[in-house]
Parts: C-alpha cells; structure tokens; sequence
C-alpha cells in the first residue's frame, strides 16, 4: 500500500515519560501520540480485533491495515478516545496532567490548559475517570475499616443514617499495619444491608476481617464469609473518630479534595465518577514514576470503551 510501513511486533511494553520535559519530547506531534497509542494497544505487535490477524501495515489516513481480512482499525477504535474529535495532543496532556497533578485538575483549568470547551474538558474528564477502574483490580485483603460518610452541605433535620439530599458514601480502607493502604468508595443510596455488604462483596476478599461500628446494615457481614468485627459506638462520635480513624481520615481528605480541586460543585448523580478517581489518585500516593501512572491510565484507555455522551451526562437514565 502506498505511503505504509508494516507494523513489528513489540516485546515489552512502551516507554514512558518520566517528567514534563521527557512528555513534551516525547508526544510533540499527532504521529507520535497515535505510535504510543498502536504499542500500549498492542504491546506484542498487531492484532486485528475483527479477525485476530496479525500482520498489519500502518496507513497514511493512520489507520492499521490487516492483510488476512483487507480491513482498516483506527488504534483509537472501541477504546475512551472512540470517534473523539479532539486532537490525540490534546488527550495526551489532559491524561498527564490528571495523573501527575497532586490535587488533580478541573475541568475550569483543563479548558484553559489545552484551548478547548468547557464541555468538552468535562466530558474528556469524566472519561478519564472510567480508565482510572481496571477490571483485573484485586479485592481488599487482610484488615479492613468500614465506615459512611456524607458527602455535600449541612441540611437541618438530617440526622443518624439520613442522606436527604446529600450523598451517602461507604469507604473501605486496607489496613497497612498502622497506616492507610489501600481503599475502595461507593456511592450508595442507603444504608441497608443490601447496599453495604454488597459494597464488601464486591470489594473486599471472603475471609478478610472486616470492622465497622453495630449499625444493623452490617449485621450480614459475617454471613457473607467474612471476619467480623464489631465496635459498639452508641451513636458517639467521638468514639466514631477514636475506633476508626483511617476511614475518617480518607473521608476528611476526600472532602476537602473536592472542595479544592473541584469548589464542592460535583452533582450527586456524577459523584461515583469522582470517588473513582479519588481512589485511583490515593491509591497511587507513594509511587515514586508518575510516568508509570500515566502508562497505566493509557492503557486503561485502549481497553475499556467510552460511555457515550447520554450516559454519562445523564447517567440515572441508564440505571
């Protein structure tokens, strides 16, 4: 084909900038964000995803030509960047900035860092924030501390397990000795067993020993095949912040994050999104190669597909 060059296969898996100076070296152009794009997708060479082929030959149009079934993919095909019309350039710094940011970025300051519309810093934010969950993610282990938190402004009359019109988020936090490892948020839309030990299910390894205080939602946990352990708090929060410090400490750092980073303006119905990404962020604190995070986050990127725009301006449609 005239103007290609056939793909090779690659051994290992693509290099990663290491600081801002090595990131602008690196993808200065479109070619070069869409070469990066082809070796994260495809770290062993070429695989066609209608036939499992694997010669291929890139186009001029930048595509991927399959030579067993004549058909052209775009390395940007069924992943977050499907049909985007924003530059490769621009999700590339969008994507280093979200991940190399202590605090994260808003959508305010991504509109103004890459010349884009504030809708469309939204939107490129909130799919970033659907890579930020790998499918693969193992359960929490060991020790667990479970506890709720509200999320949003003071309401008068809300007391106790009462969300009214803030939002109820359970948080698990993975004991590291004495320290924080790692967590797991959900938005939840009540208290009940169903909602909390399904959130343990989902999150938590079966054995693992779990503590939360004698609200009755959790009186299944040890029915769903977990250890546990039970702190008798009385309604106390004195006791509250005594018995479970870590999880009030994630949930202070959380809400003050969103209040910094994003002016407490997150709607309820989006707020998931953001826990997402909290976690992704706090989970991540203490690595030392900020380009390895960014790596990660691409490749999260080549292997889930983007919600369309409905679904995630609207996501209470889809429920």
């Amino acid at each position: 084909m005239n103007g290609s060059e056939q793909t090779e296969p690659k051994k290992s898996e693509a290099a990663f900038p290491e600081n801002m100076m090595d990131f602008l070296e690196q993808f200065g152009t479109e070619e070069a964000c869409l070469d990066y794009l082809c070796k994260v997708r495809w770290p062993q060479g070429f695989v066609c995803p209608e036939c499992a082929g694997r010669q291929g030959w890139k186009t001029s149009r930048g595509t991927v030509f399959c030579g067993q079934c004549q058909r052209q993919t775009s390395p940007t095909a069924r992943t977050i960047l499907h049909n985007s019309r924003t530059a490769l350039r621009k999700w590339f710094l969008a994507a280093w900035l979200f991940c190399t940011q202590k605090t994260g970025v808003s959508a305010k300051t991504l509109q103004r860092e890459l010349k884009v519309g504030y809708k469309t810093a939204w939107l490129m934010l909130q799919k970033l924030r659907q890579a930020t969950i790998r499918a693969e993610r193992s359960q929490l282990t060991g020790k667990v501390e479970v506890d709720e938190t509200f999320v949003g402004g003071q309401e008068s009359g809300v007391v106790g397990r009462q969300a009214g019109d803030k939002a109820l988020v359970v948080i698990a936090v993975e004991l590291d000795g004495k320290k924080v490892g790692r967590v797991r948020l959900r938005l939840i839309p009540d208290a009940s067993g169903s909602s909390l030990v399904g959130f343990l299910k989902d999150c938590v390894a079966a054995g693992t020993t779990v503590h939360t205080d004698d609200w009755n939602g959790y009186n299944g946990v040890r029915a769903a095949g977990f250890v546990h352990r039970v702190t008798v708090l009385q309604g106390d929060p004195e006791r509250a912040s005594k018995f479970f410090p870590h999880v009030h400490l994630v949930a202070s750092l959380l809400k003050r994050w969103l209040l910094a980073t994003h002016q407490g303006r997150v709607q309820k119905e989006h707020l998931q999104a953001y826990l997402d990404e909290y976690a992704f962020r706090f989970n991540r604190r203490r690595s030392m190669h900020v380009g390895k995070i960014f790596y990660r986050l691409m490749e999260q990127m080549v292997l889930r597909k983007a919600k369309g725009y409905r679904e995630i301006v609207n996501p209470s449609e889809n429920n």
